[in-house]
């Protein structure tokens, strides 16, 4: 996401490289093409003006920070501007109530119905809450039969009653339902509708009058760019809605729904969706979000994500096993599945700093190690646990058998024997040794 914006970005603050100081001529230069950066991704000129003379005034009255360079000050002056323009503070969800009841409203294929099960999972595994997710979209069959679909790949219980054609009675029913069965959260996914269709306007708005919920959430696709933004402020005038959800943030985005909702209609963007999967969903941090859009990464972020999948116990066999020179195929393979629970590799790539702008042009597949994986499954358990004895027969075996090359499979093994011996040295408290090493490597 906002590849084409940070790549524009990069190029606009490298016009202040080599400039002893900052000065309104080379601020305006680069201001100039940052203003045309942020248009180019879709974010309305007058919101692109205004933040490009913010930062004017900031970097021509900047007097704290002259030991750095320009060409960073301008990044940093950049980067705390566009945090502030996405909302400055991350903003929680406020689940207060017995319930708590969230709307969900939006147009239609906004990803409602999957953002609706993707936020109750998130409630259910990381707030540990009893969700109960609410078929209201009438008008749609095959809206009540995804929702139940993605229910049952949740272990989420879904509320219908398909008889029923009044949506503000099958709001009320689930809430008592939930009330009944010890449902914490209660989410209600509702038709999708546009903003003229009157009818449609006042149905919603009778919906949220009648069970006043805790958080009224506006999912919008962010594919649609500067429409997007348009069309909330429609929904806002009729529903003041709390939050923005911001949908399909992993595909061909240029960014200006991110950058400028918050300014438009005043409420914060609350979540993301970054992927197809149920866990694709993140909470919005618009400092990390700034970080990410000027190609510094987010390593926070992939920090948090890391120790969601970290295993005290399995950590501490794994230390025993490469103490014990034990560490074979089966653990590497589990080391894989904990990786791949964290997300697209592309998306991971991203939040390393410096790594989203080298891979940008190189496509990485989200089975990226479909073929690691293949070659290991066709090792027997010996060969796994102990791979000193995969000689040339058995590679040929192993390389048939996964439907790969006898190279990849000779790749393979080189770089596990590499990875051994450097587990290995951190666990004896080698790091100095491996320093020596990889200045050699230099």
């Amino acid at each position: 996401m906002f590849d084409s914006l940070s790549d524009k970005l990069d190029k606009a603050l490298h016009v202040l490289k080599g400039h002893g100081q900052i000065t309104e001529v080379n601020v305006a230069e680069t201001l100039k093409e940052v203003r045309r950066a942020l248009v180019d991704a879709d974010v309305n000129y007058k919101i692109a003006k205004e933040f490009t003379s913010t930062v004017k005034e900031k970097a021509l009255g900047q007097g704290v920070l002259k030991d750095l360079k320009p060409g960073q000050l301008m990044v940093k002056l950049v980067k705390d501007e566009l945090t502030e323009l996405m909302g400055g503070e991350v903003e929680g969800i406020n689940l207060s109530g017995n319930p708590s009841i969230i709307l969900m409203s939006g147009l239609q294929g906004s990803g409602k119905t999957t953002f609706s099960g993707k936020l109750a999972n998130f409630l259910k595994n990381k707030k540990t809450k009893k969700p109960l997710l609410v078929a209201c979209d009438i008008y749609r069959p095959a809206a009540i039969n995804q929702l139940h679909v993605v229910g049952e790949q949740i272990g989420v219980e879904v509320f219908s009653d398909e008889g029923n054609q009044d949506p503000v009675a099958i709001s009320k029913a689930a809430i008592a339902y939930a009330k009944q069965n010890g449902h914490n959260v209660v989410i209600i996914d509702t038709a999708g509708r546009l903003a003229v269709d009157e009818a449609m306007m006042t149905e919603i708005s009778n919906i949220h009058k009648a069970i006043q919920p805790q958080e009224t959430l506006f999912v919008v696709d962010s594919m649609t760019g500067q429409d997007a933004v348009n069309t909330a402020k429609a929904f806002n005038d009729t529903l003041n809605f709390d939050g923005v959800i911001l949908t399909k943030l992993d595909g061909d985005t240029r960014g200006g729904a991110a950058i400028s909702i918050k300014s438009v209609v005043d409420k914060p963007i609350k979540f993301i969706g970054t992927g197809e999967k149920m866990d694709a969903i993140d909470v919005f941090y618009p400092s990390r979000m700034a970080d990410r859009i000027l190609g510094m990464g987010d390593v926070v972020s992939l920090v948090e994500r890391a120790q969601e999948q970290y295993d005290e116990e399995e950590a501490r066999k794994l230390q025993k096993k490469i103490a014990k020179n034990q560490f074979g195929f089966d653990d590497f393979l589990k080391q894989i599945q904990q990786v791949k629970k964290m997300g697209s590799m592309k998306d991971l790539m991203g939040m390393i700093p410096g790594a989203g702008k080298m891979m940008k042009d190189i496509d990485i597949d989200d089975d990226a190690f479909k073929g690691i994986e293949a070659i290991i499954h066709s090792m027997t358990p010996e060969e796994r646990s102990n791979p000193s004895i995969i000689n040339s027969s058995r590679k040929k075996r192993v390389a048939k058998g996964s439907g790969t090359s006898v190279q990849e499979v000779n790749q393979l093994l080189k770089q596990f024997t590499q990875m051994s011996k450097m587990m290995k040295m951190m666990q004896g408290g080698g790091g100095k040794k491996m320093m020596q090493m990889m200045g050699k490597m230099r």
